[in-house]
């Protein structure tokens, strides 16, 4: 289990295998190499380096075949928030935990 955060310094959840989780316990994503795509298969950004999350301005719009998200599990508490890194021109933060379904 891997803790990742937004690339704004976010606690986000942790990737466990292909498998994006938020940290109140929602499955939100799937990994396809370092990209993530939400349940009905659109882009929803990626992993840069080992542990943050941002999205690509001109990926959105790409899909995937899309999932259905397992069932919810335990409550992990969350991490504490970082500092957030300076966006480069073409790339927005990753989406809040608490903003996706």
């Amino acid at each position: 289990m891997n803790w990742l955060w937004t690339w704004g310094g976010t606690s986000f959840g942790y990737r466990e295998g292909d498998n994006l989780w938020t940290y109140d316990r929602r499955h939100v994503g799937r990994f396809a190499g370092n990209d993530v795509y939400g349940p009905d298969g659109a882009y929803l950004g990626e992993l840069t380096g080992t542990h943050r999350l941002i999205t690509c301005q001109a990926k959105l719009g790409s899909r995937q075949v899309g999932f259905t998200p397992s069932g919810r599990r335990v409550i992990y508490a969350s991490y504490a928030d970082y500092s957030g890194y300076a966006l480069d021109e073409g790339y927005e933060d990753f989406p809040a935990p608490w903003t996706l379904r």
